[in-house]
């Protein structure tokens, strides 16, 4: 029987190879994904490597930085328009030379391309990642893609049971060929002296009592975020907490929108739009409460990066974020686009330092427990070998 994470050949027992592809403009969700299951899986043995199809003008070097520095192996390609013969000709050509015991695409330009290259070039073993349900999936057209891809693929893994859920209700997903691995996150236990720095800091970035209240979004500034929900929320109950304050980190094209919200909403004062934000975990550690009112979320990463520094949640009922967090005891779940639930739960959280910190404490320990990196990459390895016809050693 074969370890793990080997493969036999005629030298002799090799490591698994296996290439990720996946299109990125910029790193989000699916982006921080690749960067912690690549490192893990490599850890574990997985000679895993990353295929980035970039824009012409935008060529992700901060995200290969990152992975370079992570040990992951990078290559790139540039990628045309939403459906680009020419690069399907390339990729099938790189994954001749590569040889691959599995491809595994992410996100519906690499599925487009890639899953159709490695056909064509042989591939044995073919997965395809499944990390949301945008809205723009169940148009009919994308529907019927997904559907001819899945016939084409050897199995796919879905970060979330709401995510299965969506697979094989919107997109016809073959039942039999669809897994669930959940997010894991790679991260180091903070102490209470980083802790109690992060607050401080950023506290004093923006001129604030170093004991003020600070109600915290960290997020890419769209529609789907919610953030006007936030908004209209704290204006309600900001007369009630005069030491409490809104912190939004992110940027995105909604951003000036917003801003005149806060003013309009008469929080302006009150209500701090950071940009986009490289040190986001430490921004995040100075939250007293971390809001997700999202109106759909894949998985939410970001939960568990809140949870990594005992930050309780304020979140939506929606998607799989109930999968994640535990309604009354990491967080609140309360209805999408329910400004009066919003503002009812930040009242309760504001006004009970006690309680958030029992619910921060609470939500790191089913982190530790439920989402850690290295039982995501065993789940996916396993995946990977179940779909290779390979028995995993015990």
């Amino acid at each position: 029987m074969l370890p793990l994470w080997t493969q036999s050949s005629g030298s002799g027992e090799q490591p698994m190879q296996v290439i990720h592809i996946i299109k990125a403009t910029r790193i989000s969700g699916a982006e921080r994904h690749m960067l912690m299951l690549l490192p893990g899986l490599r850890q574990q043995g997985v000679d895993a490597r990353l295929l980035l199809l970039t824009e012409p003008d935008n060529p992700m070097d901060n995200m290969v930085a990152e992975a370079e520095a992570a040990g992951i192996p990078v290559d790139r390609m540039v990628i045309r328009g939403h459906f680009n013969p020419m690069l399907v000709s390339r990729l099938r050509r790189y994954l001749k030379e590569k040889q691959p015991d599995v491809v595994h695409t992410h996100l519906i330009h690499a599925d487009t391309h890639g899953i159709l290259a490695a056909r064509l070039a042989g591939v044995k073993t073919i997965i395809t990642g499944r990390h949301n349900d945008d809205a723009f999936r169940i148009q009919g057209p994308v529907r019927m893609l997904n559907s001819l891809l899945w016939r084409m693929t050897s199995g796919g893994i879905a970060i979330s049971h709401a995510i299965e859920r969506f697979a094989l209700e919107v997109e016809g997903a073959p039942r039999q060929k669809l897994r669930v691995v959940e997010y894991g996150l790679r991260y180091e236990t903070a102490t209470p002296d980083q802790l109690d720095a992060a607050r401080q800091a950023l506290r004093t970035e923006l001129n604030l009592p170093s004991d003020a209240i600070i109600a915290g979004m960290a997020s890419r500034l769209i529609e789907q975020k919610g953030v006007p929900y936030t908004i209209d929320a704290f204006a309600r109950i900001q007369a009630d907490f005069p030491d409490a304050y809104l912190v939004i980190a992110g940027d995105g094209p909604l951003r000036s929108q917003l801003e005149k919200q806060a003013k309009e909403a008469g929080i302006a004062d009150k209500a701090f739009f950071l940009g986009w934000r490289s040190d986001m975990i430490n921004v995040m550690a100075a939250y007293d409460v971390l809001l997700i009112p999202s109106l759909w979320e894949g998985f939410g990463l970001v939960i568990l990066e809140a949870m990594s520094r005992r930050v309780p949640v304020i979140a939506s009922r929606v998607s799989a974020i109930p999968e994640v967090v535990i309604d009354g005891e990491t967080g609140i779940l309360v209805p999408p686009k329910d400004v009066d639930a919003l503002a009812d739960a930040m009242r309760l959280l504001l006004s009970d330092r006690t309680l958030r910190r029992h619910m921060g404490m609470v939500g790191e320990d089913r982190l530790e427990t439920h989402f850690s990196n290295a039982r995501m990459a065993s789940a996916t390895i396993h995946v990977y070998h179940e779909f290779m016809g390979v028995t995993d050693e015990a």
